[in-house]
């Protein structure tokens, strides 16, 4: 009897700890990818604070990144623009602005932001663009900004949201060539983009800026930094929440898989000192990569500063790249 007592009690403790194991996980999924979640822990501005604590803070960072906003602002204040919305196949509004060419052009730049951003701040990218006389469609994905949505996609399902904005290009211009420029999980979703081959026929080129490889690997990273807690089993579990509970797995999530399939003209872009995102992953993505592609790395350049420390060197190769491949 002492035995079977002794067997009850810990089947009882077994059970308890997996439960309270998957209460936790649930926990740091919704911390990580619900925005309404994330947003009763604070966790946004929390994550904004991380963000900018881990940038390179150089006097010649901050003086271009201010003469940017300065000029973006500008811009915007006077720029032509239309706001759109399409719906998700799941149901979902997403937001986006449209920046119209002042004269008449078939290039379309679709620049996509990062992790827990918005529209608006890839607004400098924006107007960079529209002033080499280039049509210009920004939107926010889903979860972000005005967009709807219950989980950030990491890359995965915005990848197959911006194939509405693709065909709403083509809906407009039937000879649009279309640029997809992303920053950060923005950068992953048009490496994704690009190795898809819905989409890979659709795309003239691609600007990758600080990608990471995988989002499996960079939840397992941040669920160290974040939370001080071991990747595995935690990384593997959260996948199978996901699932569960967003219709999609982190592993599928990988823009380095997808760049072995691309033959799209790629450039990768990455900031030298990035504590975000490292720098490696860049060069392993490049490294991968089946079609044509060059890759610049901006020395002392953080996470998505690469812009503000050498604007000369970053749109400079931007401008060439197009050059070559938008003939």
């Amino acid at each position: 009897m002492r035995k079977k007592k002794v067997i009850k009690i810990t089947c009882v403790i077994i059970i308890t700890l997996l439960i309270l194991y998957f209460i936790l996980v649930n926990f740091l999924v919704s911390a990580a990818l619900v925005p309404s979640f994330m947003q009763k822990l604070e966790a946004f501005e929390r994550i904004t604070q991380e963000s900018y604590a881990a940038q390179v803070q150089t006097s010649d960072i901050k003086v271009n990144r201010q003469i940017a906003l300065n000029e973006t602002r500008a811009w915007a204040a006077e720029a032509v623009h239309e706001k759109i919305a399409v719906e998700t196949q799941d149901g979902y509004t997403l937001i986006a602005e449209t920046f119209p060419a002042e004269e008449e052009s078939h290039v379309w730049i679709l620049v996509l932001h990062g992790y827990t951003g918005w529209k608006e701040e890839m607004y400098p990218f924006a107007y960079w663009y529209h002033e080499q006389g280039y049509q210009i469609l920004v939107p926010d994905l889903r979860c972000q900004g005005e967009s709807e949505g219950d989980f950030i996609g990491m890359g995965w399902t915005d990848h197959f949201d911006c194939v509405l904005w693709v065909n709403y290009i083509l809906s407009r211009d039937a000879d649009a060539r279309i640029v997809i420029h992303g920053q950060s999980m923005g950068a992953s979703t048009a490496l994704m983009m690009a190795g898809d081959e819905r989409t890979s026929n659709k795309i003239t080129a691609v600007i990758s800026d600080c990608a990471y490889t995988d989002a499996y690997s960079m939840f397992g990273d941040k669920i160290t930094e974040w939370f001080y807690l071991p990747p595995f089993p935690i990384v593997d579990t959260a996948c199978f929440v996901l699932r569960m509970r967003g219709g999609y797995n982190l592993k599928d999530a990988s823009a380095i898989d997808a760049v072995v399939k691309s033959r799209i003209p790629t450039l990768f872009i990455h900031g030298s000192e990035d504590d975000m995102i490292s720098v490696q992953m860049s060069q392993d993505l490049y490294d991968a990569a089946g079609g044509p592609k060059e890759l610049l790395i901006v020395e002392g350049a953080g996470h998505a500063q690469a812009q503000d420390k050498d604007p000369e060197a970053y749109y400079g190769a931007i401008a060439a790249f197009l050059e070559e491949y938008l003939q």
